[in-house]
């Protein structure tokens, strides 16, 4: 299986501007993502996908391969469709494409070979992780996506609400009385797959959430899901880098 790993890294964050160029442990934010997949022998090729030529000269700099793509890209994803249709240009086809957004700089590789796993299901088009809820604080901020999967691993429903809801009791007893699980947001799409969901529409869920893979799911594609026990660390804001800063502080003692 031939298998692309796309870094989607834009430069204009409303949050915090230049984020992928920003320094953690004295190295930029997208160069731990990259070290992540170059070293991984399951993946075909890597690319970061930037709109700013920052950005491309640093991934460059630090030995990484980047590719310039449009400035009016919605989401990461369509940032990995034109990345997929230009290898395919150069005459590359790939299998299975690995979504792994640059601001995720302690992603593992155990999590992109679980992502991998899942096409092991000949209907799988699309693949995420689960990770389990393990704080009613977490379980209840709408900034932790909750998703429920049927028994054959594929997602029913994600959700910024506690989902299901547990009729009959307090909050603070929910996770004593049934598993919840926090999306864990890197992707992997089928070759094929991507370059159909890039061409859809935002849909009614998807606006009302604010989550792009009730898209998908509203059209019909499967997403199967596979678990982690690492919730991975983002960064969104400057207090979310000081954060990792405090985190890869405390991995090194």
């Amino acid at each position: 299986m031939k298998i692309l790993a796309v870094i989607p890294a834009r430069y204009a964050s409303t949050r915090f501007p230049g984020k992928p160029l920003a320094l953690l442990g004295g190295k930029p934010i997208i160069e731990w993502v990259w070290q992540c997949v170059a070293q991984m022998p399951a993946l075909t090729e890597a690319v970061v996908a930037t709109d700013d030529e920052r950005i491309l000269d640093t991934v460059r700099q630090f030995g990484g391969r980047a590719m310039m793509t449009s400035t009016q890209h919605r989401s990461g994803t369509d940032r990995c469709g034109e990345v997929l249709t230009n290898l395919e240009g150069q005459g590359q086809q790939f299998d299975v494409v690995i979504n792994l957004q640059g601001d995720e700089p302690f992603t593992q590789q155990s999590q992109l070979e679980n992502l991998i796993d899942c096409f092991a299901h000949a209907d799988t088009q699309i693949a995420t992780l689960k990770t389990p809820i393990v704080s009613t604080e977490e379980l209840f901020s709408p900034n932790n996506v909750k998703v429920v999967c049927g028994k054959d691993g594929r997602a029913l429903y994600f959700s910024r609400q506690p989902i299901p809801y547990l009729r009959g009791a307090e909050s603070g007893e929910w996770l004593n009385r049934q598993p919840y699980y926090k999306h864990v947001g890197i992707y992997a799409f089928r070759a094929e797959t991507l370059k159909e969901v890039v061409k859809l529409n935002p849909s009614a869920l998807e606006v009302s959430e604010s989550l792009e893979q009730l898209r998908w799911l509203e059209n019909g594609y499967n997403i199967q899901v596979g678990t982690t026990e690492q919730a991975n660390i983002g960064i969104d804001t400057p207090e979310d880098l000081a954060a990792a800063e405090r985190y890869l502080h405390n991995m090194k003692k």
